[in-house]
Formats: structure tokens, sequence, C-alpha cells
């Protein structure tokens, strides 16, 4: 109504004087034929002043209008959100708290136990460590869904059931005990034929002297017994290894120097049959005393070194082994396999030797069957010396 009624203002003040200064500047124009500049100026002047108090009064109200717009009110907020609100205004966030007592099997404190408050998901908010009494506690926790997990050195873990915080709620865990953590041994179970394989492959390393081969002694003392086909083995790779063949040799040809057993005769023929005669006495004894025998009473055919003990007691253990032996299943006996080779390999001898030299033959192979005893007894001269 206000801006209708400026309006109208400045339509009479604009059109009004135009009129009458239009009629008397025509009339005086007539009288004075010029146009009145002085009364041309008198109204637009008079025009302007009309005008712009009423366009700066137009700015006004639209200036009062946009502020009374700025005020209005917002649009209403849901019910749920607005309770929402209220609830979050009337709820203390971060005053509830959580605690507990770590404790074992019988009822004594733990201390030192790393105690992880965490969410269903296993994702682990804050850690502490459990006082001298066991005691923890978490302050300052928001409301919602927790649960602990606690681990400690030499036992196993804990891991209590999930539980809901209210605001300002002091909560405290029951039944915090832990177990002690069970010990996990692992033992490998190998066969015995496995390891016995591995201890025959070192014996066959040993020689004495880096040359004469001891492959009959054991330096462990509860040594895995052997089967019969790895007692065949160690002895063909001790009855034919290349320094029984130089012995022969040499042996053959000092009988055939000495004319002994001249039934062979002379010549290359005699020495080859001397050197027959001496390979068949050697193996069949080996084979007999260390194989066959050993297989047949179940006898371990090595010499177990003794390295502890005086000097008598080692000597007397080393010269005993012709007569006394080990079992298989580590009991002592009879050497039955040492006593019994030897004279079934003296009357084997028999079949080659001259008639005229068999009735003496039957004791031939004792020296080639008493070679490892031998080695023995001077592996245990050296061994004493260098002790």
């Amino acid at each position: 109504m206000q801006l209708f009624i400026t309006f109208q203002l400045v339509l009479v003040a604009i059109t009004a004087p135009h009129t009458v200064t239009s009629s008397l500047v025509r009339m005086r124009a007539l009288r004075r034929g010029r146009y009145p500049l002085p009364h041309a100026v008198f109204a637009c002047a008079s025009l302007l002043l009309c005008v712009a108090p009423s366009s700066a009064l137009a700015q006004q109200q639209t200036a009062a209008l946009g502020a009374d717009s700025g005020s209005l009110p917002d649009a209403p907020v849901p019910q749920s959100a607005a309770q929402s609100l209220a609830e979050g205004a009337s709820s203390p966030k971060g005053s509830a708290s959580v605690s507990g007592t770590v404790l074992d099997g019988s009822g004594a404190a733990i201390p030192g136990a790393q105690v992880s408050l965490a969410r269903r998901d296993g994702r682990r908010l804050q850690t502490v460590v459990s006082g001298a009494t066991g005691d923890f506690t978490f302050t300052a926790l928001p409301p919602g869904s927790y649960l602990v997990i606690v681990d400690a050195n030499g036992f196993g873990p804990f891991t209590s059931a999930e539980f809901d915080l209210a605001p300002a709620q002091s909560y405290e865990i029951p039944g915090i005990s832990l177990t002690v953590a069970s010990a996990t041994t692992e033992v490998m179970v190998r066969p015995t034929e496995v390891i016995a394989a591995e201890q025959i492959k070192a014996e066959e390393k040993q020689r004495l002297l880096g040359v004469i081969p001891n492959f009959y002694v054991s330096y462990v003392h509860d040594a895995a017994p052997l089967t019969t086909k790895q007692k065949f083995s160690l002895a063909s790779h001790d009855t034919l290894d290349w320094t029984s063949f130089v012995g022969i040799s040499a042996t053959a040809g000092i009988e055939q120097a000495n004319n002994t057993y001249a039934g062979y005769g002379g010549g290359a023929a005699g020495y080859g049959k001397r050197w027959a005669a001496k390979f068949g006495d050697g193996r069949s004894a080996d084979y007999l005393s260390h194989a066959v025998f050993a297989s047949l009473f179940h006898q371990d055919p090595r010499y177990f070194y003794q390295g502890t003990g005086s000097n008598k007691s080692r000597l007397y253990h080393a010269l005993s082994n012709p007569i006394v032996a080990r079992s298989d299943s580590g009991h002592l006996m009879p050497n039955y396999s040492y006593l019994l080779g030897a004279m079934c390999s003296g009357a084997l001898s028999n079949a080659y030797y001259p008639h005229a030299d068999r009735g003496r033959t039957s004791s031939s192979p004792m020296p080639s069957l008493a070679l490892p005893a031998a080695r023995v007894r001077l592996y245990f001269r050296n061994s004493s010396a260098s002790a």
C-alpha cells in the first residue's frame, strides 16, 4: 500500500509541473519567440527531487523484506531425529569403564598380562598391562559392545564373552582365569633301519692311519641294530676292500717264496692257487662270522668303542670282543658267530687246500678272522697313548 501511494505521488509530481510549465512556456514562447531555459531546468530538478526519495524508500523496503525473510523459521525436524539429538545431548559419552582381575587356575594373580579391549570383529581399541595384583581398568569408554582379550607368557589366551556398555556404567569382567599353556614337543620318528644305515655310512669311512679299514668299530654306544641285509652289506664292504687284495697278494707272495703248501707247486700257477686259497679263507671267514651266523644268532658283528673308564677296563673290553658279543637287542652274549665262523671256514678250506695240508688247515682262517679284533686293539692302544 505504501509503495502504491508513493507511486501516485511521484506520478502527480511529474505530470503536474510538466502541464503547468508547458502551458506557461508555450504562452511565453509565443510572446518572445524562444524556448524558456530556466523554467525547463527547474522542471527537471523538481522531477529528480520527487524520484530520488521514492527510489530510496523502495530500497529500504526491499532491505527490510530481506531481513524479515532471513528470520523465517526452519523446516520442522522429523521426530526420530529430534529424539536422537535429545538422547545424544542427554547421554554422557566416554563415561563408562571396564575392569577385572587376571588370575591363574589356582586363583593367584598374574601381573604383567597384556589385556586388550576389542570390538566384535577383533579390532583392538586399547591395551593395558595388569598390575601387581592382576587388576586392570579401561576408562572413558563410550557406550557399545566390547570384549576383552588377555595374553600372558606361559598361559593360554583368554577371550571374554561380548558385553554391552551403557552410559556411565562400570562393568567388571567376571571369571578371568588363565590355564597353563600346553607344551608342544615335536618328535621325528624314523625307522630303525634308516638310522642304522646312516651309522653304517659313517663307519665305512673310518680307516686306521688313513689306510687300514676300521669299518666294524662303532663309536655310538647305543647304535641301532643292523638288519640281515645290512650285515651282509657291511661284510662285503669290509672284506672286498682294496686293502684286502693287497694283503692277499703279499701273503701269497710270501708263501710262494717259502714254498708254503708245497702241493700248490711253483711258478705263476702255484702263486695263483695260493692267492685263491688266501682269498677264500678271508672271504668265507668274514661272511660266516659277520653276516651268516651274526644273522642266525641275532648278534651285532661290530665292536663298540669304550671311551670312558680306566685303561685296564678299556683293555679288558677290547680283548674280550672275540669272546663276548652284543645281541641285536643290546644284551651281552657269547660270540657264537665268531667261533662258528672260524670253524666252518676251516672246514671249507679242505675243499681247496692240498691233500697233504688239509689236516692242519682247519685253523688257518683264524688269523684272518681275528684281524678285526687286532685292528680294534691297535686302535685302542693308539687312543690310549693319545689320551
